[in-house]
């Protein structure tokens, strides 16, 4: 029976699989699994300001974390959405150039199908999707909150995530986890030991020697100081098709205490790349992603400090590199790599901690009880292999239908050669249909349909609807349910509160209809 796992590394990766596991394999109880995680003092968290992506809130309910909590102690705000600015074409030529990636799906009561219709002008000239199909944009350019005080932890009228800052994330999810039954080392290891087999037998520590476990989860980021260092699995790389192997990170102070926090990252494209724009509640999260074939670090850090502005003249930019890709195979004999030392592409859309929560809720449904490693990780190592190929087509979309040619690595992020041959196949598909459910396996897709739409359409993919025009019906109501939509968010606009007002309430206040003090 296995009942010793040791995760090795901490960090944001390594607590939410050690809060998860400790939830759902019964670590407080007398049969559980005994969870320890060790990590060293020598190697620090990249302190970044870091976007989610909705299913975070399952992720901390399941692990038993506060939300109210969360905000006050991890510097935390509300993201409804990712906004890409310049992605389409290049600034300067007088054209609208941003859409919202919205994490709200708008299901209207008739089941009605509003998409078509759009497609086919109903709802204007010119009038994008992501601003007539749900009322968050418009809540979200106010950088108003997606809910209330009242509203209970984790609900709301609009769907959300968060933006964080990682280290105090790290430290609240530590000092959470551990009361929950995780053994917690201060250690560095220093050494992996293989059985006979071929399997890992213990880790050497410094101060502790030998760590002996059955199954072991390698949390120590690029290193992969376990699932590549020891059991050398290889890591397969994307830059043929993602270019960007580089970031420039910086923390912002805001201009003013109270100024407002937005409520969603921005995105903004520019000669080599793109960079990030995090609000947090007491600063912002900027960083420049960019490709090194493309560009030079001085050059990448003068783009980065152009968008920042004066508030950023005395700040450090710290140099990131990683190598877009993953590993084929993720769990090897008794060893499951989850996080940065499993695959990373890039900080777009927030692919890296929706891996390491779906690496954790998999871990925790084929957990090998009986010993049945082999069988567990066939399974698992095909789900994650296809979840990584599936994402990889999401990223490359965003890069891929640009109208951009004003510098090299935009033509070359059109060419064809770049493309995935799956990219191919979607796009190909909708031509003449909108991405819709049949597209979408649920085992293996991270993004819905609704996510693939934002983009497709916020880029300007044309899908020409016109051969099945005369089937569709109900123009009148779906004109009605434009109009019903705008005035949803005109109520959300006058009765949700700002991003930073909300945040502030959550200082003195739980979350809940009879909130009270925290």
């Amino acid at each position: 029976m296995i009942k010793r796992v040791l995760i090795v590394g901490g960090g944001t990766a390594g607590w939410i699989t050690a809060g998860y596991l400790a939830s759902t394999l019964g670590a407080q109880a007398r049969d559980g699994v005994r969870i320890t995680l060790v990590e060293s003092a020598d190697i620090g968290i990249l302190g970044v300001g870091e976007g989610t992506f909705p299913t975070i809130r399952k992720t901390l309910k399941r692990i038993g974390v506060d939300e109210a909590a969360l905000l006050r102690q991890c510097g935390a705000t509300m993201k409804q959405g990712a906004k890409f600015a310049h992605w389409r074409y290049a600034p300067g030529q007088g054209r609208p150039d941003h859409y919202l990636h919205s994490f709200q799906v708008t299901h209207q009561p008739t089941g009605l199908d509003l998409l078509p219709y759009w497609l086919l002008g109903v709802a204007g000239d010119n009038v994008n999707w992501d601003e007539v199909n749900t009322p968050q944009k418009r809540v979200a350019d106010e950088c108003r909150a997606p809910k209330l005080i009242t509203h209970e932890n984790y609900a709301a009228p609009l769907n959300y995530a968060y933006h964080f800052d990682a280290v105090s994330l790290a430290k609240f999810l530590r000092e959470l986890v551990i009361s929950r039954g995780v053994r917690h080392i201060v250690d560095t290891v220093d050494a992996v030991n293989l059985a006979e087999d071929g399997s890992i037998q213990s880790v050497t520590t410094r101060e502790y020697g030998a760590l002996e476990a059955d199954l072991f989860i390698d949390c120590t980021g690029f290193r992969a100081q376990l699932i590549g260092g020891a059991l050398n699995v290889p890591y397969k790389s994307c830059r043929s098709v993602l270019f960007c192997d580089s970031a420039l990170a910086m923390q912002v102070p805001y201009e003013q205490s109270r100024s407002p926090i937005a409520s969603y990252t921005i995105s903004t494209a520019h000669e080599a790349g793109w960079t990030w724009d995090i609000g947090l509640e007491a600063r912002r999260g900027i960083g420049y992603v960019f490709s090194s074939d493309h560009t030079d670090s001085t050059r990448a850090e003068e783009t980065l400090r152009k968008y920042v502005g004066k508030a950023g003249d005395a700040l450090p930019a710290r140099l990131i590199k990683f190598n877009a890709g993953y590993r084929e195979i993720n769990w090897k004999k008794n060893c499951v790599a989850i996080g940065l030392s499993s695959g990373f592409f890039e900080p777009l859309e927030a692919t890296g901690i929706i891996f390491t929560e779906i690496a954790a809720v998999m871990l925790s449904n084929l957990f090998p009880w009986g010993g049945n490693f082999e069988t567990a990780a066939r399974q698992y190592n095909e789900i994650m292999r296809r979840r990584y190929e599936r994402a990889l087509d999401f990223i490359k979309l965003h890069y891929c239908l640009t109208e951009r040619r004003d510098t090299q690595f935009w033509r070359d992020n059109v060419a064809a050669s770049s493309i995935p041959d799956s990219l191919h196949e979607l796009l190909e598909r909708w031509r003449f249909r909108p991405p819709d459910a049949i597209d979408i396996d649920l085992n293996v897709d991270i993004f819905t349909e609704a996510s693939w739409q934002y983009v497709l359409y916020g880029m300007g993919y044309k899908t020409d609807l016109r051969p099945r025009a005369g089937v569709l019906k109900y123009y009148d109501e779906a004109r009605a349910a434009f109009e019903e939509i705008k005035r949803q968010g005109e109520y959300a606009s006058r009765t949700l509160p700002t991003n930073r007002e909300l945040i502030e309430a959550v200082r003195t206040r739980s979350f809940g209809p009879a909130a009270t003090g925290g």
